[in-house]
């Protein structure tokens, strides 16, 4: 069991959303947090409103040459990181015949290069520590596969392959428990802040996401399955869990749903295009 008390907790994308969230319910529990992310003033300003010790720790997850640097101020800080939250990462909002390849390349260097560097940069530290725990904040796009996000649902069923077999080295040998989380639809700014064919902004929400749950009920739901260190969570609700389910219940049933949904998918997008 992980409990949070007295851990030393680094979480990525901690400026807003979930990874906020999970900062903000984690303060509840005499933890030390250390809050990364590209925006200072927000990390910061978070940081002065949690009643627990804070490091600010900014840098560009993609910024490679210099992850192993940051890596040394996190554990300088505090001896130790007990709790690694992957939580940074952009969203997409294109179809795959309508973007440039560009946007392939940065998507998966943020949402599966990045953590994984991250990781590797710490496992020696954390088997020689007896043991940590590492999150990965995947989403039901890294089971299902949904349209206008095929570069996303890549880093994410990757990120998840990568965790379940990093899983199956670390978990027995180094007491490092692994746990990918499998968010649903939550109330972030997940999809005002995807890429678009172009590379650019989305700018606009989902009617889906602006319905999505609180990410404070998320976070919650989050810690508790961290701290029962189950090796996998879908906080999902109604058609998002029931097509997560599908897909190994029923396979022939899922990619014929899942198709259906594609067409219309495409249908409004060139709609929309149409429009602007």
């Amino acid at each position: 069991m992980t409990a949070l008390a007295d851990k030393v907790i680094w979480i990525t994308g901690a400026s807003s959303g979930i990874g906020k969230a999970l900062a903000q319910t984690a303060a509840q529990q005499n933890t030390k947090l250390i809050l990364s992310g590209r925006r200072v003033d927000a990390l910061e300003s978070l940081a002065s409103e949690l009643p627990v010790d804070c490091l600010v720790l900014p840098f560009e997850v993609t910024d490679f040459d210099m992850l192993a640097s940051k890596v040394d101020e996190a554990w300088a800080w505090q001896g130790r990181v007990d709790i690694l939250v992957n939580n940074a990462g952009i969203s997409q909002r294109c179809l795959a015949i309508d973007a440039k390849p560009e946007v392939y390349t940065e998507l998966i260097n943020i949402d599966l290069i990045a953590p994984i560097w991250l990781t590797q940069l710490q496992l020696k530290r954390m088997a020689e520590a007896g043991g940590a725990h590492i999150i990965a904040i995947s989403s039901v796009a890294g089971r299902i596969g949904p349209p206008l996000r095929t570069a996303y649902s890549a880093a994410k069923f990757g990120l998840i392959g990568y965790m379940d077999a990093l899983r199956a080295e670390v978990d027995q040998i180094h007491n490092i428990k692994v746990t990918n989380i499998l968010p649903g639809s939550v109330a972030t700014d997940v999809a005002r802040n995807a890429l678009t064919g172009n590379g650019s902004k989305r700018g606009i929400s989902d009617a889906v996401i602006d319905a999505g749950d609180d990410p404070m009920d998320c976070a919650k739901c989050i810690w508790e399955a961290v701290n029962a260190d189950k090796p996998e969570y879908i906080y999902a609700k109604e058609m998002e869990m029931g097509l997560a389910q599908m897909r190994h219940a029923d396979p022939d049933a899922f990619f014929e749903a899942i198709a259906g949904f594609g067409a219309q998918t495409v249908e409004a997008y060139w709609k929309e295009k149409d429009t602007m």
